[in-house]
């Protein structure tokens, strides 16, 4: 089947963005809600703008977990902006997507002519995944609100079980495909082995992710990026907190197994870790850059979505990268820099692996030969989920906020960002730099 060039429209382009630090999930409800990330991201962006939050035409954010207060989570954050109550808003869900799907949305939206100014990022408070009733609790709740009398009461009170207590833990289930019947973890384990990925292979890149990590924040290579936050008690949080610069093989060589016990090799320390936090950016139509004066950071290109098995979900960069690659004619030589969200660190590993593999390529991709080997030295030069961790429904704004500003300070002309996506889909957006 033939490849379609598949790009935008009309020209879509990222203005600029900002995000919050990645705060680590510490086994209790985080100091923020989702909404608080977005505003916090949202007005350090807004005040470096010519124009008020009631200029947007919409509000799209991405969020695959908000709390049952937040409902429509874009609106809220619309409405607290102050965009005003004609600015439209609307929340979109595609897992570890969803701020990546945010943003694709938005571009669609300029590149049809309904809107030229858009406000769309991500956001997720892990932190804050709420815990819910078993159906059994459940069903004994509605009879007892549906229970009139004492006697009637007392009957139901007698039929309550200690094990009806115990919560259900949305977080735990939304990590794990309901299809396939295994963790996400599990499903790095699979590609592991197909690729006969080692633990000491995962440990070493994840020792390499938080050295880039630590050294992008020693050379404030992410202040730009970064906006500072307040909670509500004053306390200050100025950077990603999941770095961890004493990390070596030798350390991460210890920890067991936490998916595939005991033979396995994934393991919390080359796993991407469990963090609140938030991402916007603003996307312009050719009419909007030109009514605000606005200075382009990056031109979002297109976007490519792939479906795959969910119980190797890990591999879905491979397939949304791979065609987007030869519908377009580029060759990987072609990228200057790429961002593949680090969900694990087997999985990146197995879709670089994947992307060179002949075989693999022409079995499970459809195409007629590999797609070539990506250059470690041009992925994820700042570190990635392993290292600052992986707010679900905001990775995926932050690895094309984060390419966009790369591509600026080096001076280059064209990146992608990707991520694989609970329930074996794929995502991949290539961006560009005009005029380099």
């Amino acid at each position: 089947m033939p490849l379609k060039k598949i790009d935008y429209a009309k020209p879509v382009y990222i203005i600029d963005g900002c995000r919050t630090p990645f705060l680590k999930a510490r086994g209790r409800p985080g100091p923020f809600k989702h909404a608080d990330l977005a505003i916090n991201a949202s007005r350090a962006l807004l005040q470096k703008m010519p124009f008020e939050a009631d200029a947007f035409d919409e509000v799209i954010f991405g969020s695959a977990m908000p709390g049952s207060d937040e409902a429509n989570i874009s609106r809220i954050v619309a409405l607290r902006l102050g965009c005003g109550d004609k600015v439209p808003a609307y929340t979109v869900h595609r897992n570890c997507a969803s701020g990546m799907q945010s943003l694709d949305n938005a571009a669609l939206s300029i590149a049809d002519g309904r809107s030229d100014l858009i406000l769309a990022g991500g956001i997720e408070a892990m932190s804050r995944a709420p815990l819910l009733f078993h159906d059994n609790m459940v069903n004994w709740l509605a009879s007892w609100w549906g229970a009139r009398s004492f006697s009637a009461r007392v009957k139901v009170l007698s039929q309550i079980r200690p094990a009806y207590f115990a919560p259900v833990i949305a977080l735990l289930n939304g990590l794990k495909d309901p299809v396939a019947g295994l963790s996400m973890g599990q499903t790095a384990e699979k590609i592991a082995f197909r690729f006969c990925i080692t633990r000491d292979m995962m440990d070493a890149y994840s020792v390499q992710s938080h050295q880039r990590l630590h050294q992008a924040q020693i050379n404030n290579e992410l202040s730009e990026e970064v906006t500072p936050i307040f909670d509500s008690k004053g306390n200050l949080y100025d950077k990603d907190e999941g770095v961890r610069e004493d990390s070596s093989v030798a350390k991460l060589g210890k920890l067991k197994p936490a998916f595939d016990k005991p033979f396995g090799a994934v393991t919390p320390g080359n796993s991407s870790q469990i963090t609140d936090g938030a991402a916007s950016l603003v996307l312009a139509s050719s009419d909007a850059v030109e009514k605000y004066d606005l200075p382009v950071l990056a031109r979002l290109v297109t976007t490519h979505w792939a479906g795959l098995e969910p119980d190797e979900m890990g591999l879905g960069p491979a397939h949304a990268i791979a065609p987007l690659l030869r519908s377009r004619r580029l060759k990987v030589d072609s990228i200057d820099y790429w961002e593949i969200n680090e969900a694990f660190a087997a999985q990146v590993l197995a879709v670089v692996a994947a992307l060179k593999d002949t075989s693999y390529c022409k079995e499970h991709i459809g195409l007629g030969s590999a797609i070539g080997e990506i250059d470690m030295d041009r992925l994820n030069i700042h570190g990635g989920g392993i290292s600052l961790g992986h707010p679900v429904g905001a990775s995926g704004a932050r690895i094309v906020l984060h390419l966009a500003k790369v591509l600026r300070d080096k001076n280059a002309k064209r990146g992608i960002a990707s991520l694989c996506i609970g329930g074996g889909q794929g995502g991949a957006m290539l961006i560009e730099r005009e005029n380099v």
